[in-house]
Formats: structure tokens, sequence, C-alpha cells
């Protein structure tokens, strides 16, 4: 695992300041404290930080292919390189290294762009082309790695695995992107494929683009790779009992390589659990289990994790965390770069400094809730969308409309009571609605939130553009299967996967992801809803297959999740910061906010009128991003 950077010079072939780009890549530093280099020509620079994982000794970076047509620098694991290592071999080319990142090299040099579709693991890359004078720029099919772009006015394309690489850049465009804080504030994250500044963007996931010497305009990014959407290839029951488990395992045994301590997180939950259980099948040696508590029984799952690290004798890590441990909220905003409201980052930033005393590399079991409906909002959306079946959305409308409106929001009240968001849902299409479902800040109250002066500048858009892109992509899937697929484009790669990769590198630790294998993905997107989705409860279909595997009560208890006590902090020892920061002079000058809105929301909090923990945590992870962003 690394961190990747490079300025070409679109225009002109200058040289490039190396001042300039080994400061872009000190910023990264800590992607890669093995190792740094670069490789210059007029007009180019790359730079690489190295974590060595695979042939410790070798495969340096930028790299040179050996006929000296092509240089790389490479962020990721390829888990099938000694296959494409021999197949190219055979067909004439040569390696000086044992690793996967001259595969890549050679691989490009046979294939050109169509490289992508033979490599298998996560990356962010580019190959420098010196016939051509083009720089092919690549992104693994699901974004487990970054990669972060800007055409700056004088003429320097930049990109790094961060955005504070291009940051650095003295050219670099500050101004933000408008419609991003829209998104933010629904969402918690600045979704693909833009940031929180105009100018920069980041590549989407299953998307590649060529850039060439005399292009003064950033290419269009390239879609190679999708997640299968073909409604007629569901799974059979029996042919998910038959292949569950042994594709799962496959995905896990080819993530198990490294020349380096290996391990996994171990939360408790089912998703980590099956993860240590078939790597404790796969290898003879104990794995190295890392697990975090908290000092607070209903946010501790450490209990379920002790059952599955005692079946399977794995070596368990487990450290304790202070219930009132908040003093990584300025931290975040540096790590993150944009603002970025998923709290269980805390807790995810320190299971991943744990595990990084054990291990260089630890597997995790992100993703199966989005590839087997594991969210209890899928649940949800389904009744919703009975409702949707029944009555058209012109007797929809008028009749759930106004209650959505009307209606209290009771977050005090028994859930049976908590209608408000419901209703509104009700009065939208499908994708509308379980956009509204998954808004941190409903539509109505991002309005009476955000200035007059900002709904001007707006004009008509919504951040329910983010999903709508999709439509066409979705037709003809059942309403689950809709909703995960919007999440596996959006809320995976946005929150899930930018979480653990930013709070993995922090500690210079590689996270590997069986379960977003995207031959894994292939197959197991296609788990019918109606197996997925049993009696009210999710991943059913992988839940049934490891019930051999791991201990009833970690595969049926209720589903906890990795979260904090936001609304006791936030009543208590964040109460005094709540009121300093988020009513401080630059959220007024900043121009998107009703001052006399976030005084409404603190106080209804901090008197116990209402829980407003999640928009609040939302206001000051922005705030701290404003703060630490003027201070550059």
């Amino acid at each position: 695992m690394c961190g990747i950077a490079g300025i070409f010079h679109v225009t002109e072939q200058q040289a490039i300041d190396a001042d300039l780009i080994a400061s872009m890549n000190d910023k990264q530093i800590h992607r890669g404290p093995d190792a740094g280099d670069y490789y210059f020509e007029p007009g180019l620079a790359l730079a690489h930080r190295r974590l060595s994982i695979i042939d410790l000794e070798g495969s340096p970076q930028p790299m040179a292919s050996a006929c000296g047509k092509a240089v790389i620098v490479f962020n990721g694991e390829i888990y099938n390189f000694k296959a494409l290592h021999t197949e190219l071999k055979a067909k004439g080319y040569q390696f000086n290294t044992d690793g996967d990142t001259e595969t890549i090299l050679n691989a490009y040099l046979e294939w050109g762009e169509d490289c992508v579709h033979h490599l298998r693991g996560m990356f962010a890359f580019a190959v420098w082309d010196r016939q051509k004078q083009s720089l092919f720029i690549a992104r693994d099919r699901l974004g487990i790695k970054p990669l972060y772009f800007s055409l700056l006015d004088n003429g320097h394309f930049v990109f790094g695995s961060e955005l504070k690489v291009l940051t650095q850049h003295p050219r670099f465009d500050r101004t933000l992107r408008d419609t991003t804080v829209e998104d933010y504030f629904t969402f918690g994250y600045v979704p693909e494929p833009h940031t929180i500044y105009q100018n920069a963007y980041k590549l989407r996931p299953g998307h590649c683009f060529t850039i060439v010497r005399g292009q003064t305009q950033l290419p269009e990014q390239q879609e190679y790779w999708d997640i299968p959407v073909n409604p007629n290839a569901e799974l059979s029951e029996q042919e998910i009992a038959e292949q569950l488990v042994e594709r799962l395992k496959e995905a896990v045994d080819i993530r198990m390589v490294a020349d380096v301590p290996l391990g996994s997180f171990l939360s408790g939950g089912v998703d980590s659990s099956a993860v240590v259980a078939l790597m404790s099948q796969l290898q003879e040696d104990p794995v190295n289990a890392c697990s975090i508590g908290f000092d607070i029984a209903e946010f501790n799952e450490t209990d379920f994790a002790k059952q599955v690290a005692q079946r399977y004798d794995a070596k368990h890590h487990i450290e304790m965390v202070d219930q009132n441990d908040f003093d990584l909220i300025d931290k975040l905003a540096f790590l993150y770069d944009e603002p970025y409201a998923d709290s269980s980052a805390m807790p995810t930033y320190r299971v991943c400094e744990l595990a990084r005393k054990h291990v260089t590399v630890a597997l995790s079991g992100d993703g199966a809730d989005e590839l087997f409906a594991g969210y209890g909002r899928y649940r949800l959306h389904g009744h919703e969308e009975k409702v949707r079946a029944m009555l058209p959305l012109s007797m929809r409308k008028p009749i759930f409309g106004p209650l959505g409106a009307l209606y209290p929001k009771m977050d005090w009240a028994p859930r049976v009571l908590r209608g408000k968001t419901t209703f509104q849902s009700m009065a939208l299409d499908t994708v509308q609605g379980y956009h509204n479902s998954m808004s941190i800040l409903r539509r109505d109250e991002r309005m009476k939130l955000f200035s007059q002066e900002y709904k001007h500048k707006l004009g008509s858009y919504s951040s329910v553009a983010v999903f709508d892109q999709y439509r066409d992509k979705i037709t003809g899937l059942d309403p689950i299967k809709q909703a995960q697929y919007l999440d596996m484009k959006t809320y995976l790669v946005g929150d899930i996967l930018t979480k653990v990769d930013r709070a993995s590198m922090a500690h210079s630790l590689e996270v590997r992801v069986p379960f977003l294998d995207h031959k894994f993905v292939e197959w197991g997107f296609n788990a019918p809803t109606h197996l997925n989705l049993v009696a009210g409860v999710g991943k059913h279909t992988l839940k049934k297959q490891m019930e051999p595997h791991l201990p009833h009560d970690v595969l049926y208890r209720k589903k906890m999740g990795f979260s904090v006590p936001l609304a006791n902090w936030f009543r208590g020892p964040l109460k005094d910061r709540l009121y300093d920061n988020l009513l401080s002079e630059a959220m007024g000058q900043s121009g998107y906010f009703s001052s006399t809105q976030l005084k409404t929301l603190i106080d209804q909090h901090v008197k116990g009128v209402r829980d407003n923990s999640a928009s609040l945590w939302t206001l000051m992870m922005f705030e701290s991003f404003l703060r630490q962003s003027k201070a550059a």
C-alpha cells in the first residue's frame, strides 16, 4: 500500500520543480514510510511513497518498464499478478522484479488501456507512455483505493492519493464547489466524482482515462466495469448453498499473500467474524485478530468477538476505548481533507492504530452489508415500496406530502410513532424516497439550515441528482436491489471505503477487503432479495451459509454498528464547543448557514427537546474543515 503523486505539464515540456513535487509527496508520507522516490522528464514528475508488503527489497517506484517505454506509479495490490507474470513472460516480456507493479507495466504494454480488465485487486495507478506522451490513469472497480486530480491554470495536471497532495500545489484553486456542500449535508460525505473544491475531482470506481500532451481540458472518465444488474441472472438457493463459502474463501485466500505480518479486524459482527473464520481454515498459525471495545455496554461488542476468537484459537488483541474519546475531531478533519461526517471514523481510527501494533496488513469485512442487503434501511425501504406499488404517485403525493410536512419529528418516541421521514418518502418515487431516507438532514431540514444567499446560489440543484444519474442502470431491478446498487456506487465508496483508507493509512496499515473482490461481487450481487432479506432480517444468504462456521449468537444477534455516544457528548463535555464552533465567525462568514437555525439545533439538543446529534456532528466536522482549510 502506498501513496502516489504527479505533475504533468500538458502544454509545455518545462522542467517540474523538484522541491514542489517533493512537498506534495511529503504530505502523504504516512501512506508509505518505507521509501520515497521520483521520476523526472521535461514536463513530467512522478512521485511515490512506499509501504513495503510484497517483494520487500525489490519493486522500487516510480518504475520503468524493462524496455524503457513506460513508467508507473501504483498504489494497491494485484492479487493475480503471479498468473499475469507467467502469461506475459510467455509473450516475451521481461521482468526484473518479483512484485505486482511490473506486472501492470507489462500488461499496459501488451493490452493498452484494456489492461485494467486483466487486473484483479485494488489499485490506483498512473502509467506514463513515453512514446505517446500520455498519462493513463485508472482506479479499481469498487473504489477501494482513492485517486484525486485537477488541471490547474498553469497547465499542470496534478494527481495524488489524497486531496492534501493537490492542495499543496501553490496554484491549486481552493474555491469551494457550492453543490457539494448540499451533497455533504445530505450524505455526510462528498460523492464521486466531485470534491469539496470546484476544480478538483475523484476518479470514479471502475473508471480510467488518458490525458495527452497538448490536451488543454480534462478528458471524460471512461467506465470499464460496472456491478452486474441483470435481473434474469438470479442465483438459486442451491447455487448459493453450494458456492458461497468456497467463493468467499477463495477471495480471502488470495488476500493472504504478504511478506509482512498479516491479520484481521474482528468487531464481533457477522462480516469480520466470517473473514476470521475462513482465514483460520486457510493458515496453520493462529490469526491475529484485532478488536476494540468501549467502556459503555451499548456500544461494546467485544464479548461476541471473544466467542469467535476462542472458537478459532485466534491471537486476539483487544483494547478498550474511553467513551469520551473525542480528541480526534480535528485530526479527522485533517485526515479526510474535506468534510466527512461518519462518526464511526473515530473507532475505525483506533482499531487501525491497534492493528498496526501487531500487523502490517489486515483483512476487513466491509462490503457485505451492501452486497447481501444487511442494512436495516433495506427492510424499511421494502415496506415503503409495497405502498408505492399499491398507490400511484398521483395519489400518494397529495396524501403523504402534507403528512410529511405537518408530522413532528419525534426522535424520543417509540419507532412506530416516528413517521415523518416515512411520510415524506411515500410522497416520492422509489429513488427519491430512498434518497430521503438516506439523508442525514432531509431536504426540509437543509432548507432551514441554509442561508437565503446560499439557497439562491443552489438554484434548482438538489443532491438527489447523485442518485438520479444511476436511474437508467437500475431499471428492471427490484427496489431492494436498486438501493443496494445505489449504496455500492455512493455510500460504500464515499463513506465506508474512504473511512477505512484514511484511518488505516494514517497508521501505515494496509487493509484488504475480500467481500469486494470483483469476481465475488459479480456473483454475489445476483443473490435474490427474497433470500437475502428474510422475515425482516438482512444478510440471510450469508448468515445461513456461515452457520457451520460461526456461533449462533454472532450470526443472529441485533446489528449494533460501530458507533460512538454523540448525543451524550453534545449534552455534556462537547456542549460548550458546539456553541463556540458552530456559532463562530468562520461559520457565519462562510455564507452557507442561517445563524438562527444553527443556534436552534444546538439549543434543542442540549435541552433534550430533540436528538440533533447527527446534524450537529455533520456541522462540527464541516466547521473543523473550514477552520483548517483557512489556516493552510
